[in-house]
């Protein structure tokens, strides 16, 4: 089985060819340059420089989320593009689940993706058997005070946001430095999961390739207070605003059609 896979949920973009269980080919970017940018020609390195073309690929994988709304839309896009002609199968990969699985050994790894205001998207997982812990959500860094402090040491944080999960747990006895190197996201690792993901069953067609995004966008996030906001401003002066909404949500996005009506 031929794998190529994707990497564009953080500041990183990376591209891999899993063939079987031999890894045939990976790189890794992190050139400051917009996904958009770059992942195509990588992509097309790769399938040249593996003697291989687009017909030859049995699944696609790639990070559909939590991570960055851009880049994840980056490489869902490219990838649905590859995979359309021939409705070849694609694997929705975790993006924590893949930080998880480039690392082994003994306790635990807390994968961390900074998700802004002070929170990070994380999940948490058993290094040596892979069993997830905590699942995939948006939390603040705080809030995992409890899980840090009681899980299996050593704990190893991975990931955009592990900086801000060590300067907060640093002096946690059992909470170990992972070099900065090490700690992003690997195409490599998103094959492998998406193997397994195959193996379950759990492929879908391109059309059913859709974000995870775990929480609303900013500007999805601004309307719906700007919204409150008038909503509040209404209701104090007399008027009353009846909501017939339309709710579309793929991880993620919320479309609302407001018909005020005064009384």
């Amino acid at each position: 089985m031929n794998i190529l896979a994707v990497d564009t949920a953080g500041k990183t973009a990376g591209v891999a060819l899993l063939q079987d269980d031999r890894l045939l080919y990976e790189v890794y970017l992190d050139g400051g340059m917009t996904h958009s940018e770059t992942l195509m020609p990588m992509i097309d390195t790769c399938l040249k420089l593996c003697g291989l073309t687009c017909a030859d690929i049995d699944l696609y994988a790639v990070n559909a989320g939590p991570g960055s709304f851009t880049g994840l839309r980056i490489g869902l896009a490219a990838v649905k593009g590859l995979a359309f002609p021939r409705e070849t199968l694609c694997a929705p990969v975790s993006t924590l689940e893949a930080l998880a699985a480039a690392h082994t050994g003994e306790g635990t790894v807390l994968c961390a993706l900074d998700a802004r205001r002070a929170q990070v998207y994380s999940a948490a997982f058993d290094l040596a058997t892979h069993t997830r812990l905590l699942d995939d959500d948006a939390r603040a860094v705080t809030d995992l005070a409890d899980f840090v402090e009681n899980c299996k040491k050593p704990l190893f944080f991975v990931g955009d946001g592990a900086g801000l999960c060590y300067n907060k747990y640093s002096n946690v006895p059992g909470v170990l430095q992972t070099p900065p190197a090490l700690r992003g996201g690997r195409a490599a690792a998103v094959a492998l999961v998406a193997k397994q993901m195959a193996a379950a069953g759990q492929a879908v067609l391109p059309e059913a390739l859709l974000p995870d995004y775990h929480r609303l966008s900013q500007a999805e996030r601004e309307r719906a207070e700007r919204l409150a906001a008038e909503a509040a401003a209404n209701n104090k002066n007399g008027t009353v605003t009846t909501h017939r909404e339309r709710t579309f949500f793929h991880g993620k996005t919320h479309r609302t059609c407001r018909r005020p009506r005064r009384i």
